[in-house]
């Protein structure tokens, strides 16, 4: 291989490195709170707390519905792997409603508490960070999410 061959191929593979820094640069974690606060309040009102572990935990609205955002598999209360998302309903539908929801859809799953209320959740993996533009997405599922249980229930 010529010298000038060489040259090329180490400016091409520091221009690819510098691609793939700048890109992962953008990615968002379980570290960024604010920024995943800022994504929820797309639906509505949210604020940002802590649980009584310490990890931070999101309450908010879409639409009518209140919600949480559980930040979890956390490390001292930051640096957190996951997002779980969580709407509890005062609805009590029977199991068969529950079954056709978790047959029927992809990307939630649905349960009845401990007392027979409906719930619904959704999980985002955050472990290799996803971009701000995946988790607007993510925040839409959800309100699409939480409005068709919603309806599903007839709650």
């Amino acid at each position: 291989m010529t010298s000038k061959a060489k040259s090329l191929l180490l400016a091409a593979g520091l221009a690819l490195t510098s691609i793939v820094t700048a890109q992962a640069q953008d990615l968002l974690t379980g570290a960024n709170e604010d920024e995943i606060l800022t994504a929820a309040k797309t639906l509505g009102a949210a604020t940002l707390s802590h649980c009584n572990q310490g990890d931070p935990v999101i309450d908010g609205l879409a639409g009518d519905t209140r919600y949480q955002i559980y930040f979890r598999n956390c490390t001292a209360s930051a640096d957190c792997e996951d997002l779980n998302f969580y709407a509890g309903f005062s609805a009590r539908p029977d199991l068969e409603a529950i079954n056709t929801w978790n047959r029927d859809k992809r990307f939630s799953r649905a349960y009845l508490d401990d007392v027979g209320d409906a719930a619904v959740e959704m999980d985002l993996d955050l472990v290799k960070g996803v971009t701000a533009d995946y988790l607007a997405s993510q925040i839409a599922l959800w309100s699409q999410v939480v409005d068709e249980f919603s309806a599903h229930i007839g709650y």
